[in-house]
């Protein structure tokens, strides 16, 4: 398939290539994109860009290697670099310090983006102030294409989306475990935690968690409530899937998928794939027991009250956890595995006894994970009809051909009808 047509000089540009995860991002590239995509590697360091280069070569003598543009983090590098490209993948973070360079140069250059932040209170003043030059621009900007939070969002999407086909219903309630997740967490994303609440106060993390508070429409449905039981020891019982607990990425995660709600239900190309005005999502991690379960559950309250409140005690975790740049090796790697379970309740009079079931499950690095989705998320705006006019984006927004192209890659996701 070949790619849009555009005036830029590139089609695609991977700011941050010598970081660890924008190094798995240009191999990723290198092994399995079309080898006429006009691309650049960028950074502070031309050494080590040309490192990432010379590593490219080696895995894929045959392709045309990228180019190399040096780009200071401020706003005239990033404007002019912004400018030179179609799409542009952004790895370097913190992206709450160290974000918005790259977000506004896009919003006003009208190029696409991508970012694997987790951010999620980032991401929501990224939309307040970026929203409205994006689209007059018509660039598209994805935050959050990673692991956080684009896996929730691609498994809703793929409910919703059997829901309709097989159905011809939309969804009520939908509930998403991560049933499994074997992974180290790279020194970036590690600052990145301990860092957050030195940027912005606890009260506008905790706002931006709010239920529909990225969403650009509200909604009046909420998930059910837990039992008094459930409060007091964070473990749910759900049908076809198990023992749940508290997880740590629910908030965000959250957050992302109703936005995708309230914009598959305001424009216009997406309303096809609507949730559904009854929706309501919620989100767990499979406790392997009941003990094992609360552990968890107090101890994510009991961490979330020590980072908000206690500054020295994130001062010092910061001297004894890895480094940014440093990240699970290749062995390491090889054995991390993630697996996400999810069930869909039609919203439906008909098909009162049925439920979407669904799989998805990735074998190797996680943070190759986020290389793949990051790449392939751009790789279908630069090849897809992708009927989006600019503004704020989420990866389900990104459709079936975003879907299809990451089960080539490896990300395998199984939808099937179940007796409810």
């Amino acid at each position: 398939m070949s790619f849009k047509k555009h005036s830029r000089q590139y089609d695609l540009v991977v700011f941050g290539a010598t970081g660890y995860t924008g190094s798995l991002c240009a191999e990723h590239i290198t092994t399995h994109f079309p080898t006429d995509l006009k691309w650049a590697v960028a950074g502070r360091s031309a050494e080590k860009l040309q490192d990432v280069v010379r590593k490219c070569k080696a895995l894929n003598p045959n392709r045309q290697s990228p180019e190399i543009e040096i780009c200071n983090l401020n706003d005239t590098d990033l404007a002019t670099l912004a400018k030179k490209t179609f799409s542009l993948i952004t790895t370097v973070g913190p992206y709450a310090k160290y974000g918005e360079h790259a977000f506004k140069a896009c919003a006003e250059a009208g190029t696409h983006y991508f970012d694997a932040t987790g951010e999620c209170v980032w991401h929501q003043n990224m939309i307040k102030k970026y929203e409205a030059p994006a689209k007059t621009t018509g660039a598209c900007l994805f935050p959050q294409t990673a692991i956080e939070s684009a896996l929730s969002d691609l498994v809703t999407f793929s409910m919703v989306s059997a829901a309709r086909s097989e159905l011809s219903a939309p969804v009520s309630d939908v509930i998403v475990s991560v049933h499994e997740l074997h992974g180290t967490p790279s020194g970036g994303t590690l600052h990145t935690v301990l860092g957050l609440f030195d940027i912005f106060h606890w009260k506008e993390i905790v706002g931006s968690h709010k239920p529909y508070a990225l969403s650009p429409i509200p909604n009046s449905k909420v998930a059910p409530k837990p039992s008094f039981l459930s409060r007091l020891t964070g473990l749910n019982s759900i049908p076809d899937l198990g023992l749940m607990a508290t997880s740590v990425t629910a908030g965000t995660n959250t957050a992302v998928v109703q936005r995708s709600w309230g914009l598959f239900k305001q424009e216009s190309s997406l309303q096809k794939y609507f949730h559904g005005p009854n929706f309501t999502y919620r989100e767990y991690m499979r406790a392997r027991n009941y003990l094992g379960g609360i552990a968890m559950h107090y101890g994510l309250i009991v961490s979330g009250l020590t980072l908000m409140f206690c500054p020295p005690i994130r001062k010092m975790m910061r001297k004894f956890v890895s480094q940014p740049g440093e990240g699970p090796s290749k062995e390491e790697q090889a054995k991390e595995y993630i697996q996400i379970r999810g069930v869909a309740t039609p919203d439906s009079a008909t098909d009162i006894h049925k439920k979407i079931w669904c799989k998805a499950e990735y074998s190797g690095g996680m943070y190759y994970l986020t290389a793949v989705l990051l790449s392939q998320a751009a790789l279908t705006m630069l090849q897809d009809d992708v009927d989006l006019k600019g503004g704020v984006y989420t990866p389900a927004c990104l459709g079936h051909g975003y879907v299809d192209r990451l089960q080539d890659a490896g990300f395998k996701i199984e939808t099937k009808v179940i007796d409810a």
